[in-house]
């Protein structure tokens, strides 16, 4: 799944039990975030028992099904055995147990909460007979205000049969019954859910305006160099390298250097602590043909030259439209940029990718009348030119980095060399 990645949804078993599994045959498809992907079998057999349900949240390297495969020669077997020490397999059928009474035990999945839940806080709160509607009223002193070990059991402690009751029969009255569909005003409206992708996107919107202080700094930029340039290099370019030669690789670039120059831009925030990035990864919002959004990674942005820039964002934008994008290849930005001049916008305030710092939106190239200073005085000419908007959590991003950023941004796109040869 990815180093980056800790969790997964189950959102579909291709295979039930008793069907036959070929090795390297998809057997279920997970979601992590935004990103579907097939869990394949690593061996031939039959499966025999699947140990999570649909829409189950399962962590990275959890056992999620048992397939059975043809055993080998029983005196092979005997004869294996006989050379293993009595200690150790008593050791090794002692690990086995404990591991089929974890899966066994009861749980409660995650499938109708936004909230996440340890496995180990789910078999707990399942022992006692906590639902979910009650687990969901419980404090969380953990990350992102995660319930843990010690927070069930020191609401056990305090818990009786009343406030529990009480609990559950606020909750009831509070929410809405999930499984009553809004009544539409007029016979003719539509009523359509939101699908799993979309779902996640409003959550993240949402928690990131919760959690960082918005503001933006605006500047306008002249790319009238940048236009010519690539004008004049983008037919050799894609007939040399097979790809197509955007803007937006340029202005990866030039948002790489920036973040060299100021590292303090190229953070994230953990509670009172802020953690400075090593490698600068700019994160690249891309819109999908559902109307649905999401944010591939070029990993260490700042160590590719332009022709390396070209072939990553052409790669994981293309295949981010063809959902073929890895789960690991959304994971681990730094910084983002999103290019709301692809849709004829001039510019828009972004919302930051949490946990980063900054988004940078690109806007719309245009052809606009504009002073043009020469040592024989001024004159008004026809120039390329463009609104950078730079959105930064005010937590801990002043105006003054913020504003010089987007500035040095300006500045190597103004500066940009037209002789460049690429």
């Amino acid at each position: 799944m990815g180093e980056s990645v800790a969790e997964a949804t189950i959102t579909n078993w291709l295979k039930q039990v008793g069907d036959k599994i070929e090795a390297d045959e998809a057997v279920l498809e997970v979601a992590t975030d935004k990103v579907d992907s097939e869990v394949p079998s690593e061996v031939s057999g039959v499966l025999i028992e699947q140990l999570f349900s649909k829409d189950d949240l399962v962590e990275v390297g959890q056992t999620i099904a048992i397939i059975e495969t043809e055993g080998e020669d029983e005196d092979a077997q005997i004869e294996i055995e006989e050379t293993i020490a009595p200690e150790i397999i008593e050791e090794v059928t002692k690990t086995i147990e404990i591991a089929k009474e974890s899966v066994a035990a009861p749980t409660i999945t995650n499938s109708n909460s936004e909230k996440f839940f340890s496995p180990l806080v789910k078999n707990i709160a399942a022992a006692e007979g906590i639902g979910m509607a009650e687990l969901e009223q419980i404090p969380g002193t953990g990350s992102d205000g995660r319930v843990t070990k010690n927070d069930i059991l020191e609401y056990l402690k305090n818990r009786t049969e009343a406030p529990q009751a009480e609990a559950v029969k606020e909750v009831v009255e509070a929410v809405p019954s999930k499984s009553t569909a809004p009544v539409s005003i007029s016979g003719g409206d539509e009523i359509i859910e939101m699908d799993r992708m979309r779902k996640l996107i409003a959550g993240y919107m949402q928690a990131s305006i919760q959690t960082s202080v918005h503001v933006q700094s605006f500047i306008e930029v002249d790319v009238t160099n940048i236009v010519k340039w690539r004008d004049k290099h983008k037919n050799e370019f894609e007939k040399r390298e097979g790809e197509k030669l955007t803007f937006t690789p340029i202005f990866m670039e030039a948002v790489a250097k920036a973040l060299k120059d100021f590292p303090g831009m190229n953070i994230s925030v953990d509670g009172d602590y802020i953690i400075k990035k090593k490698n600068i990864n700019l994160g690249m919002a891309a819109a999908l043909p559902n109307g649905n959004l999401i944010v591939p990674v070029i990993k260490n942005a700042d160590q590719l030259n332009l022709v390396g820039m070209a072939k990553a964002v052409n790669d994981l934008g293309i295949r981010a439209k063809l959902g073929k994008l890895k789960p690991d290849e959304t994971k681990g930005g730094t910084y983002t940029v999103t290019n709301v001049g692809s849709f004829g916008s001039v510019f828009g305030t972004p919302i930051i990718n949490q946990p980063e710092v900054g988004i940078l939106a690109l806007g719309a190239i245009r052809k606009v009348p504009a002073v043009i200073e020469t040592p024989e005085g001024d004159f008004i000419g026809i120039r390329q030119k463009m609104f950078l908007t730079h959105s930064y959590d005010h937590r801990i991003i002043d105006g003054a980095l913020g504003g010089m950023f987007v500035k040095r941004v300006a500045e190597y796109l103004e500066a940009f060399d037209i002789t460049r040869t690429i």
